[in-house]
């Protein structure tokens, strides 16, 4: 657990008491500061209280008293509209931040690379905390990958934190600067809660606040936003600047051709590794991700033979195209993590015959990403809210049923893709949606179909 030693003697609010905000009061707690916690979930407040966590309600408390509210990201404070809560602080001028901020207030000796993107932050924050680990180096990874900030390990000097950066986070964290901060790629996504694409972009660019001389920024350039932000970057020479790609050679950064891992940092164009040998790495969107993993090692000092290895070793991320079984020469991958049409395009690219599962609570914008990889698709099997919208947009582009829940989902796509016998077939549960319409979030998703793979090899076990 992170202390965070100013804030003793001081009352503070917290905002949202789930995954991040629990965690977070009982920190500040064992730092002697005085807390108001409250979430507007009855379950939730009385979880703080059988731990101990003073629960008071913010929606009417004297905010005169109060200077910080920490507030749980998932909690709007700007766009569509702030909460209450957010709304009340803000007017009584109380500032409002994020975890993050109290873990970068906390511990100021260590190193911090700070990873966000549209898709493939994730597995890029993961992949850096393994090469980092296997290349010797101390480093904790957290923040919106799952762990939170500040239940992550105390640091030295020396030390690293690999975090990832949501939009929402980015605009929580005032006043960390990344030593190393990655940038991946921007598309549409969470434009309710920014205002708008330009709001999303301005979020997401925060990455870079603050960065000067010896640190280093990481930026893919294969979409146009971020091709614009790297030039903007470029004219004003604050800091290093190593450019990432999966489609195009760039001078002086990292990039895939063919699959082929490129280092051009010091313009020697070097091949570090053939990255078509990584199975946990499949499609070209993962080569993003490993082209700004070695980019961020080789920034921390890290040699290029180690990163290499690093690389090489990675065990994957769970519901990120992890292969969670095989039944009757049917590979079955969960890549629950796809919440959104260009996830989804990026894993209906790396598979020849797919059985398609998608679907759940839908996202803004249209399935156009998807579309130039609909001739992978045998078939689509929609499900959740969305399942009506995609059957429209999907109509005369590939077959289709609309099947209403993921386990009726599964049972038609492993029969269709038994009966097709089909070369090396795939059951793809890669939603191009949110959860929240069936489940909790896109991990319970991911195991509920990983439990439902098990329960299809065991009946297929007992059959033969």
């Amino acid at each position: 657990m992170i202390e965070c030693p100013y804030m003793a003697g001081l009352p503070v609010a917290v905002m949202g008491l789930g995954k991040s905000g629990l965690p977070t009061a009982s920190a500040l707690m064992a730092s002697g500061a005085e807390v108001w916690a409250w979430d507007d979930d009855a379950a939730k407040r009385d979880e703080a209280k059988a731990a101990g966590i003073p629960v008071v309600d913010l929606r009417a408390c004297d905010w005169s008293q109060l200077t910080t509210l920490v507030l749980s990201p998932g909690i709007p404070h700007t766009w569509p509209k702030p909460h209450p809560v957010a709304a009340a602080a803000r007017a009584a001028g109380v500032e409002i931040i994020g975890d993050i901020e109290l873990l970068a207030r906390a511990q100021r000796d260590p190193a911090y690379v700070g990873i966000t993107g549209t898709n493939g932050k994730s597995t890029t924050t993961a992949l850096i905390g393994h090469v980092f680990r296997q290349a010797g180096r101390t480093v904790e990874v957290g923040g919106n990958i799952g762990t939170p900030a500040l239940s992550l390990k105390p640091l030295g000097e020396g030390g690293f934190y690999a975090i990832e950066m949501s939009s929402y986070q980015l605009e929580l964290t005032v006043s960390i600067t990344f030593d190393i901060a990655v940038l991946l790629n921007i598309t549409a996504d969470h434009l309710e809660r920014h205002g708008g694409m330009d709001g999303y972009i301005a979020a997401k660019k925060r990455i870079f606040h603050r960065q000067t001389g010896r640190r280093t920024a990481v930026i893919g350039v294969d979409d146009d936003h971020c091709r614009a932000i790297h030039a903007d970057l470029k004219r004003r020479g604050d800091q290093t600047i190593l450019p990432i790609s999966s489609e195009i050679a760039v001078e002086g950064g990292v990039y895939a051709q063919d699959g082929l891992l490129i280092d051009d940092i010091a313009g020697e164009g070097a091949p570090a590794l053939d990255l078509r040998e990584v199975p946990t790495l499949p499609g070209r969107h993962n080569w993003q991700n490993a082209a700004a993993a070695y980019a961020a090692a080789r920034a921390a000092g890290i040699a290029r033979e180690a990163i290499a290895a690093g690389i090489r070793s990675y065990p994957g991320l769970a519901h990120r195209q992890e292969l969670v079984g095989t039944v009757d020469g049917v590979r079955f991958v969960n890549d629950s993590k796809a919440t959104n049409a260009d996830a989804a395009a990026k894993a209906l690219a790396c598979y020849d015959a797919i059985w398609w599962i998608a679907g759940g609570k839908p996202k803004e914008g249209p399935l156009d990403a998807v579309h130039p990889h609909l001739a992978h698709v045998r078939r689509a099997f929609l499900i959740g809210e969305a399942a009506p919208r995609f059957a429209r947009e999907l109509d005369g582009l590939v077959a289709l049923e609309q099947c209403g829940e993921l386990a009726n989902a599964t049972e038609r796509a492993f029969a269709a893709a038994r009966a097709d016998r089909a070369r090396d077939p795939v059951v793809l549960l890669s939603p191009a949606c949110a959860s929240f319409d069936q489940f909790a979030n896109f991990e319970a998703r991911g195991e509920a179909f990983r439990a439902l793979v098990a329960d299809l090899a065991a009946r297929k076990g007992a059959m033969q």
